[in-house]
Order: C-alpha cells, then sequence, then structure tokens
C-alpha cells in the first residue's frame, strides 16, 4: 500500500444504516472521527457520502402505495438535509468545517462544467474546508443516474487527481467466492497484471445500496488504470481508516498504474455520457491503438453518428462496432461531416484529449 495525500472516501449506505433500515449514527461518529485523524495526519480528504435515504426513511413515514420513484426523491431529499446536518454536528466536534456538493451526471459531461467543479472542491480544501459530496438525487432517476456513489467516488477522484480512493462497503473487500461462505478468500492485491478476478465475485446487490461487488470492482479497476490506488475495505471495522493510514488493514488493494493526464482522466469515464460516435477504419484503428501518440484524422473515419459540438465527448468503434476509445471533438458533427475521409485536415480529436480503452 502506498502512501496517501489526497484521498476521497466513499462510505456506502450498508456502513452507515443498521439492519433496521435506520441511520446508524454510532458508525457515522466513529467514521469522523477516524477521518479527523486522517486530516490531522496531513492529508486532504474528500468524502462520498451515501446514506440519504435511510435519514428520510426514519423522519417520513409514506404509504406503502405510493409510487416508489416519487418515495426515493421524498426521501432523498428530506434525508439529504439530516445526513448533511449529521455530519456537520459531528464534525463540528472536533471543529472541522465542511461544505455540501450535490452533483449529477451531467455536471461531469461538459468540460468546463467539470473544471468548474474541480476548482471548487480545490479552494475548499485549500481552506481547510472538508467538501461532502453526493448525488442530487432529487432530480437524476433514471437515465442520468451514476451507476452508484462508487461510480461517483471513481469521477470525483479521477476529476482532483487523487492518488487514493478508499471504498468502506460491509465486508473486507473482494472474496473467491460468496463472503459468508467460510471457503471464499479475501484477495488482497489485484495487480495490473492479474488475469481478471471479477467471475468470483458474486453479482447480488447490497440490501440498502444500489451497486453490489461487481460495481466497485469496475470502478476500482478503472481508477487503478489512471493512476489511483484503491482500496475495498470494511466501514464497519471499528478502526478501519486508522488501520488504512498504518497500513495494517485487511483490504484489497488494487495496485495503480501510472497516473494518466488529467484530461485524460476526465474522458475516461466518459462511456456513459458521450454525445455521438465515430466509426474509424483499420488504417486509423492501428494508429491509434499502436504505441505511438497519435490524434485521429478526418481520412481515418468512415462513418460519424449524432450531433455533437467542439468540445463533446465521442464514442470511437472500428468497422465491426467493437469500441475502441473516448475522445473529445474539435469542431462540430457539421464540419466533421464535411471533411470526413479527407487528408490534410484538423484532427476531429487530439491525442491530448483521446483515451484508448485496455484490449488485453
Amino acid at each position: 500500500m502506498l502512501d496517501s495525500k489526497l484521498l476521497v472516501i466513499k462510505i456506502g449506505s450498508n456502513v452507515l444504516t443498521q439492519e433496521n433500515g435506520l441511520p446508524d449514527l454510532n458508525r457515522m461518529e466513529k467514521l469522523v472521527a477516524q477521518i479527523q485523524e486522517l486530516t490531522c495526519r496531513g492529508k486532504k480528504i474528500v468524502l462520498v457520502s451515501s446514506g440519504a435515504v435511510a435519514f428520510g426513511r426514519q423522519a417520513i413515514p409514506l404509504p406503502e402505495k405510493l409510487n416508489p420513484v416519487f418515495k426515493k426523491q421524498i426521501w432523498a431529499s428530506t434525508g439529504q438535509i439530516r445526513l448533511i446536518n449529521q455530519y456537520q454536528n459531528f464534525f463540528e466536534n472536533h471543529n472541522q468545517p465542511v461544505a455540501q456538493i450535490l452533483v449529477t451526471k451531467e455536471d461531469f459531461r461538459d468540460r468546463k462544467h467539470f473544471l468548474n467543479m474541480k476548482n471548487c472542491v480545490q479552494a475548499l480544501l485549500s481552506q481547510g474546508i472538508l467538501p461532502i459530496i453526493n448525488e442530487n438525487d432529487t432530480v437524476t432517476i433514471t437515465e442520468l443516474m451514476f451507476t452508484d456513489n462508487d461510480e461517483l467516488a471513481s469521477l470525483t477522484a479521477a476529476m482532483i487527481n487523487a492518488d487514493t480512493m478508499v471504498l468502506l462497503t460491509n465486508v473486507d473487500g473482494i472474496f473467491t467466492g460468496n463472503p459468508s461462505e467460510p471457503t471464499s478468500e479475501l484477495i488482497e492485491k489485484v495487480a495490473s497484471s492479474m488475469p481478471e478476478v471479477s467471475g468470483y465475485i458474486s453479482a447480488s446487490k447490497s440490501s440498502f445500496g444500489r451497486g453490489g461487488m461487481l460495481t466497485k470492482y469496475a470502478m476500482a479497476k478503472k481508477s487503478a488504470d489512471l493512476g489511483i490506488q484503491v482500496i475495498i475495505a470494511n466501514g464497519k471495522r471499528d478502526n478501519v481508516l486508522g488501520e488504512f493510514a498504518d497500513k495494517t488493514l485487511r483490504c484489497t488493494w488494487f495496485e495503480p498504474q501510472k497516473a494518466k493526464h488529467g484530461a485524460k482522466k476526465w474522458l475516461a469515464h466518459g462511456e456513459h455520457y458521450y454525445v455521438g460516435e465515430v466509426t474509424i477504419n483499420e488504417g486509423a484503428k492501428a494508429s491509434l491503438t499502436s504505441e505511438v501518440i497519435r490524434s485521429l484524422l478526418p481520412i481515418g473515419i468512415s462513418k460519424l453518428e449524432g450531433e455533437f459540438s467542439k468540445g463533446d465527448i465521442l464514442l470511437i468503434r472500428d468497422e465491426s462496432g467493437h469500441k475502441i476509445g473516448l475522445g473529445r471533438a474539435e469542431y462540430s458533427s457539421k464540419i466533421a461531416g464535411e471533411r470526413i475521409g479527407q487528408k490534410n485536415q484538423k484532427a476531429l480529436i487530439h491525442y491530448d484529449y483521446l483515451y484508448i480503452f485496455d484490449h488485453d
């Protein structure tokens, strides 16, 4: 496990929720104290916290037959206030100011908006204020939802160039089978050179969270590929963050690869919110996937789909339909359409804003 200076810590619903579905304030208070201890050790921390629905459910009884989407909106919006107030009270006991940032996927889609958000988080950290980030569940219900807060934590870690992401759940990490079975063993290290381990993972969702361990694994692997070390650990362990700081924690650790350029970190998650698609010919595919870094020129494009503007994220496919990577458009679909297949034209995607998927 490597040293860390700038961390994103994600606390899952199952960590902050008791078996009866109500908030676990005792656990929350202990985690706040541990986060504060890390801050005292000189680490900068951004907190991504689930749990708003549990706080809402505790405070607002709703009729059984009410539309489940409305229920979730009501509990999320009323619970978010209670969740953040509870955090504020606990952190105030340590003289630690906090800020709340509610986001949607749209906030990450636009590069300018993304940079504004990044600047806001960095400004808070520079003043010793701890940002608490959560999804704005009230307005994001279907296609604009994050897979869950693991995805939000991954996006946040990439956005602020964090060196470490800690995902706190209700098990010690990824196991070679169902964690409740005695024959299952904890996978303590996922190295970049290791064969795929997702086959071990139970696909079942957690009882209060939206995502399961498969989502955690996918987001952890993507973050590690971007150069961020990731720890999946049990947030119900009494001194989980203290043990993390001392490097004695029982957990699954993802070994980070060489850190990627900031723009590529933004693009890496763009598969969920690209605007247009570009199909490239075999020559362009060979060029983009070679060891030499190259831009995508119009001569290598065989087809365009969707209307896009300069700055939008594009998905790149080969002529068989396989996904090759993501890039930021240097000009609009209208201009790109006029230049398709032509020589001596400005690149549609500059190599600084090109992210090629790992096809190993």
